[in-house]
């Protein structure tokens, strides 16, 4: 959980403005187009509870796992207009069988759940997918790492624009 910062003037053009709206209706109205962004991502978010404040935008609900809870993150941070996200989302860990027991020592590797968390990158001027994973793994061909894990909110490797967030995860998640 925490604030997120995004630029303002890049993204996805997701808000038309409209003529002589109070700000509360045109929040109202942002609030429900990013909620149709995440599901037309087909990210997973039960109780999924969005608030606009102007250019900030306040995201609660609990996703399946830590991957689509950043894939979320980005998919509202990555819209025109937006400068922030105060995420307050949390992550569903499945209660275990009856018949399970777990020791505290395995809990962070419940459900295959990864200790690392992904770092947020903003793409640069001049920035390709392999430069971005050169920088970060040391080897370029690592690319379609990045690629998977900002699916579905990517559709070609090579259609990233400057201001844009990525999601560049550590090489041991399972997506």
């Amino acid at each position: 959980m925490g604030l997120f910062s995004f630029m303002k003037n890049a993204g996805a053009k997701l808000f038309t403005k409209k003529a002589k709206v109070s700000p509360e209706e045109a929040n109202k109205a942002k609030a429900t187009e990013l909620r149709k962004v995440i599901n037309d991502l087909g990210l997973k978010v039960d109780y999924l509870n969005i608030e606009v404040d102007d250019d900030k935008v306040t995201v609660s609900g609990v996703a399946a796992n830590r991957a689509e809870k950043e894939k979320v993150i980005l998919a509202i941070g990555n819209v025109e207009g937006i400068a922030t996200v105060d995420d307050q989302l949390e992550i569903t860990i499945p209660k275990p069988a009856d018949d399970v027991t777990i020791n505290i020592g395995d809990v962070k590797n419940v459900n295959n759940i990864t200790t690392d968390q992904a770092v947020f990158y903003e793409v640069q001027k001049g920035d390709s997918l392999s430069k971005i994973a050169k920088a970060h793994y040391g080897n370029a061909m690592k690319y379609p790492v990045i690629f998977e894990a900002n699916k579905p909110m990517l559709k070609d490797p090579n259609l990233i624009y400057p201001g844009q967030m990525l999601r560049i995860p550590p090489l041991d998640e399972q997506a």
